[in-house]
């Protein structure tokens, strides 16, 4: 089969699919797909202080994470925006994180600023190692996920195709748009705070103690009203195109809303093996959740997800 790729946004240049988008995602959700992540920024945290010191740095509660599970975790500024979305394993001498490959260069910087006096050494692992969605049942990190030296690719590459099939990120969007998890890039934005997309009690530990921007996580949580929500539009399954990243998302024209008011974005689209056509939109929370919304022309329910 003829690979066809990905031509624009974070994952440009990885295989879309492979003429049978919905095969592949029949066969992703059996647990029975794989799919090349090469396209990923990969970096490696090593020495004895590493997981006290991501612990100090990112959301999540990083202290005793036990060696082979994968969490995530993000980076926020000081005023609570999301700056970096993290996907980590440690093994027990290392700590292997897998994110967003335009913001990997910025991240070693802000990383390596950090360090101190502390035991922790960072690499970029970008010309050694490679990131591979294993077979399996997906999970809520969008997983499993394999990353190893390129020089066991080959191998391990062959070894998938004995046993699971080969699928494009056309197969990993549509299942990640449907489980609803909001992804850097395309769900966040220059306001974007953890409370709005989901992440809480997830990539962000709501028990653990300071880092940076947590003033706004805890004070947004507290008044229990963050100004924007994630929710999952059903797309009218006429619609010949799918919205792009950044559309605008207005409300529907009716007697009781004469007027249409723009009320957010979209982040990500796909056509779904089984929902059809969906999107994650970012949304004014106000927005009564039962209002048709309009997309480009389109009309679209929501369902909430936060």
């Amino acid at each position: 089969m003829t690979a066809v790729l990905v031509e624009a946004g974070p994952d440009k240049g990885a295989i879309w699919h492979f003429g049978q988008p919905n095969h592949e995602q029949r066969d992703l959700f059996a647990g029975k797909g794989w799919a090349d992540l090469s396209h990923r920024g990969l970096l490696s945290i090593t020495g004895a202080d590493r997981l006290t010191w991501l612990h100090a740095l990112t959301t999540q509660h990083l202290e005793n994470l036990t060696p082979g599970t994968w969490t995530d975790a993000l980076i926020l500024d000081a005023n609570g925006r999301i700056e970096d979305q993290l996907f980590l394993v440690d093994d027990g001498t290392t700590t292997y994180i897998h994110t967003e490959k335009e913001r990997l260069a910025d991240l070693i910087i802000y990383l390596e600023k950090m360090k101190f006096m502390l035991r922790v050494d960072v690499a970029d692992l970008s010309g050694t190692h490679t990131l591979l969605r294993a077979p399996g049942l997906p999970d809520n990190l969008g997983g499993p996920y394999a990353i190893l030296p390129i020089e066991d690719r080959d191998a391990t590459i062959e070894a998938f195709n004995s046993v699971a099939t080969q699928v494009g990120t056309w197969a990993l969007e549509a299942e990640r748009i449907a489980a609803g998890r909001a992804r850097l890039l395309l769900e966040t934005d220059h306001k974007s705070i953890p409370n709005e997309l989901g992440f809480l009690n997830k990539a962000v530990h709501m028990q653990k103690g300071c880092y940076r921007g947590q003033e706004t996580v805890a004070k947004v949580f507290n008044l229990g009203a963050p100004p924007r929500r994630l929710v999952l539009l059903h797309l009218d399954g006429s619609m010949a195109t799918l919205p792009n990243h950044g559309d605008k998302v207005f409300t529907q024209v009716t007697p009781d809303n004469p007027e249409a008011k723009e009320v957010g974005f979209i982040g990500s689209a796909s056509r779904h093996f089984e929902l059809g056509p969906i999107a994650l939109a970012v949304i004014r929370r106000n927005t009564p959740a039962d209002i048709e919304l309009i997309v480009d022309g389109v009309t679209a329910m929501q369902e909430v997800l936060n």
